[in-house]
């Protein structure tokens, strides 16, 4: 019956891509057609095993970098699941400026494939969404973290809390801001509004993109300093850019 019912379905909803909109065949294991596909750009070896960051090597030992050297990151450790580029970039612009949020579940899935294969996610005894400030909430109508986080809950049956972390500054944009001003701008941004969720808890932070860090590095601190045990960071992907210029600005809206 399920497989009836879900024939008719693709009949009369034909699966698409995510990216484009172009039709899929059903047995594709993503929700991307192949030349979107070929456009999203894995995070892999060589990078940075503490907070993810992708050197431009095709091969190589990951290592720390210059900037885990010397900084003390409050998180244990950052993955991304590919670069905020092309195909992901497209497909984070659909589901976060143009309401799409049915793509979040789609994207939440890649992100839970890749989070089974990089941890043993039976450690995590909570997953906490980056939080927005309520007026962001109510300009977007939704939080894109507590998506994709919703995913991963369900995924591995791990508790979902998207009210112990909360954020009380509405801060300005971040576009255009070197790193050193963006960790600024969020500095007491993010309080802990329940901290005996925290306490002596593993934690997995989500959001949709890491960009400089300075906001997930921001909520960590804030976290860590609430006696959470551990705080590790999952996000779908990561903007990677020369350290001299700024990333590029996200529009508001796609043409």
């Amino acid at each position: 019956m399920k497989e009836i019912l879900t024939g008719i379905a693709d009949i009369i909803f034909p699966p698409r891509c995510i990216a484009c909109g172009e039709l899929l065949e059903r047995h594709d294991p993503l929700p991307f057609c192949p030349p979107c596909m070929a456009g999203i750009h894995f995070i892999g070896s060589p990078l940075c095993p503490r907070c993810g960051t992708p050197f431009p090597a095709a091969e190589g030992e990951d290592h720390l970098c210059g900037g885990c050297l010397i900084t003390e990151r409050p998180y244990a450790v950052a993955r991304s699941v590919g670069r905020y580029e092309e195909t992901l970039l497209t497909a984070i612009h659909r589901f976060k400026y143009r309401g799409k949020t049915g793509i979040g579940d789609l994207l939440s899935r890649i992100m839970a494939d890749f989070a089974d294969k990089t941890w043993d996610m039976t450690v995590f005894e909570r997953i906490l969404p980056v939080p927005l400030h309520r007026r962001r909430l109510r300009e977007r109508g939704f939080n894109q973290a507590v998506i994709l986080a919703r995913g991963l809950s369900k995924r591995f049956n791990i508790p979902l809390d998207f009210t112990a972390l909360r954020r009380d500054l509405f801060t300005p944009p971040q576009v255009g801001l070197d790193r050193k001003q963006r960790l600024a701008n969020v500095r007491g941004a993010f309080t802990v509004a329940h901290p005996e969720r925290i306490v002596g808890r593993r934690l997995l932070l989500v959001d949709d993109v890491y960009t400089t860090g300075s906001t997930l590095t921001e909520c960590a601190r804030v976290l860590i300093r609430a006696k959470a045990e551990a705080v590790a960071i999952l996000t779908l992907a990561r903007a990677v850019y020369d350290h001299d210029r700024p990333p590029e600005p996200a529009p508001t809206s796609l043409e």
